[in-house]
C-alpha cells in the first residue's frame, strides 16, 4: 500500500506525504461525512464534562477538531475552548465561529502546547493515522505535557475488535449527487478504507488508513508515556467497555 493518496487530478489538490493531510483538507471529505450525528456528539460532551466535573470556565483543547462541531458546542455550554487541526481548510471554516472564548488554529497533535489545559479531548477516532508508529507515543506525550496539574485527557477511539468483526467490505454512498464507492479491509494491523468517486469527469481516489489499536495497545503506549489510565467506557452514554459488544473505546487519563 502506497503512502500516496492523491486524487488522479493532482492539479486540484496538493501533493502531500501523509494521507490525512490531503484527504482531510479536501472538500470531498466534508461532503462524504457531513451527516454525522450532532445530537450524539452533544450528548457525549454533556456526559463527559459532567463526569470530569470540570470547573465552569475550564480551558479545553479539542485536538483534531475538524470544522469544530465539538469545540463549538463545548463553548456554548460555557467552556473556554481551543480547537486545533492539521487541516487548514477545516480551521478556516471553524474560525467563522470564533469568539472571545473560542479559538481555532492549525496545529500538529504530535507537538505539545506552551499553554496548559484543564481537559484535552481527542474525539471520533482521530488517532493512529501516522505512517511512523512512534508518532502515536509522541502524541500521547504531547497530550500529557499540555495538561495542567489537575487536568484530564480523553481519547474517543473505535473499538477495533468490533469494527474488524463487522467490517462492511463494500458499499456506495451518494451524497450531494456524488457516488462514493467505498472498500474496507483489515491488513497488517491497520484498517483501510479505499474511497473512489468521480466529479465533473475527473476521477478521485483516497485511502484512509488507521492503526487498529486495542485497549491493550493503548495501555502499553500509556505505560511508555508514564500516563495513568483512570477509566474506560464503551459508548457515548459512558457505559462499561466490553471488548466484543462496545461501539467505542473511550479512555480517561492523565
Amino acid at each position: 500500500m502506497s503512502n500516496s493518496t492523491q486524487p488522479s487530478n493532482e492539479s486540484q489538490l496538493p501533493t502531500t506525504i501523509n494521507w490525512f493531510a490531503s484527504w482531510f483538507n479536501s472538500p470531498y471529505y466534508h461532503i462524504l461525512y457531513k451527516d454525522r450525528d450532532f445530537e450524539e456528539a452533544q450528548l457525549f460532551m454533556d456526559n463527559i464534562t459532567n463526569y470530569l466535573n470540570l470547573p465552569e470556565d475550564a480551558n479545553i483543547l479539542d485536538l483534531a477538531c475538524g470544522k469544530g462541531r465539538h469545540s463549538i458546542y463545548l463553548n456554548q455550554i460555557g467552556y473556554n475552548v481551543t480547537g486545533v487541526d492539521l487541516s487548514e481548510n477545516s480551521i478556516l471554516e471553524a474560525k467563522k465561529s470564533e469568539n472571545e472564548t473560542l479559538h481555532f488554529k492549525v496545529h500538529d497533535m504530535r507537538e505539545s502546547f506552551d499553554k496548559k489545559f484543564d481537559a484535552i479531548f481527542n474525539l471520533f477516532t482521530s488517532f493512529g493515522y501516522f505512517e511512523n508508529e512512534d508518532d502515536n507515543l509522541t502524541t500521547l506525550i504531547a497530550i500529557k505535557e499540555s495538561l495542567s496539574e489537575y487536568g484530564f485527557a480523553v481519547i474517543d477511539f473505535m473499538n477495533s475488535h468490533k469494527v474488524i468483526e463487522n467490517l462492511v467490505q463494500q458499499e456506495t454512498k451518494t451524497v450531494d449527487n456524488i457516488d462514493f464507492h467505498i472498500k474496507r479491509y483489515h491488513d497488517s494491523g491497520y484498517i483501510f478504507k479505499e474511497i473512489d468517486f468521480e466529479v465533473l469527469g475527473e476521477k478521485f481516489h483516497f485511502t484512509e488508513k488507521v492503526k487498529a489499536l486495542t485497549l491493550t495497545d493503548f495501555e502499553n503506549l500509556m505505560a511508555q508515556a508514564d500516563i495513568y489510565l483512570l477509566d474506560i467506557f464503551g459508548d457515548y452514554k459512558l457505559k462499561k467497555f466490553h471488548k466484543v459488544e462496545s461501539e467505542r473505546l473511550i479512555m480517561i487519563f492523565k
